[in-house]
């Protein structure tokens, strides 16, 4: 059975994106060789991406243009993995958004990603939104996280947890930038 994985960037104070979903934070540190292999890794073990409306189409844009337009651009590789997967998204309200390899589901998020996961192919990535994420968590969905601790506060914004989540660390990575990728197993 194929497995649901959660990659996100996280503040050491525990959120994922500024009161009003601002990511600005992450940028900060100076980028680092061994983390993105490590990202584009992950991004390569996953053949379908999960994503919730209100981030796609922002994101889905951005990977293509750098895809399709940036070719000197180190973000590239990973670009190319992103628009060449498939991509899932979870919406009440759209039933078609542009995009490359994009499929647009309506129905009820704990029922179709149990299917997904039964389906053969390789692993399941989801990136965000917060409450995209948070939704997933709720219903016991997340197979294994993956928590880019960035060295950073900002006092408030999202969280990704609503209730007490026990994790169990299986795995960390300190990079030279001060991030810290940390692998989580719910128990």
């Amino acid at each position: 059975m194929r497995k649901l994985k959660l990659q996100m960037q996280m503040t050491i104070d525990g959120f994922v994106a500024g009161p009003n979903g601002e990511q600005d934070w992450v940028l900060l540190a100076k980028p680092d060789e061994l983390g993105f292999q490590k990202v584009i890794e992950l991004a390569d073990s996953c053949d379908t991406l999960l994503m919730g409306r209100k981030m796609t189409k922002g994101f889905i844009g951005y990977w293509e243009n750098l895809a399709d337009n940036e070719p000197d651009n180190p973000a590239r590789p990973l670009a190319q993995l992103i628009v060449n997967m498939r991509k899932i998204v979870f919406s009440r309200t759209e039933t078609f958004i542009a995009g490359r390899n994009v499929e647009v589901e309506n129905g009820d998020l704990a029922t179709v990603v149990r299917a997904l996961k039964k389906e053969p192919g390789k692993d399941i990535m989801v990136y965000g939104g917060a409450d995209f994420v948070r939704s997933l968590i709720s219903e016991d969905l997340i197979d294994e996280y993956f928590i880019v601790r960035n060295p950073v506060a900002i006092g408030n914004g999202l969280s990704i947890f609503n209730d007490r989540k026990k994790l169990e660390l299986v795995d960390s990575i300190t990079f030279k930038n001060g991030k810290i990728l940390n692998k989580y197993l719910p128990v």
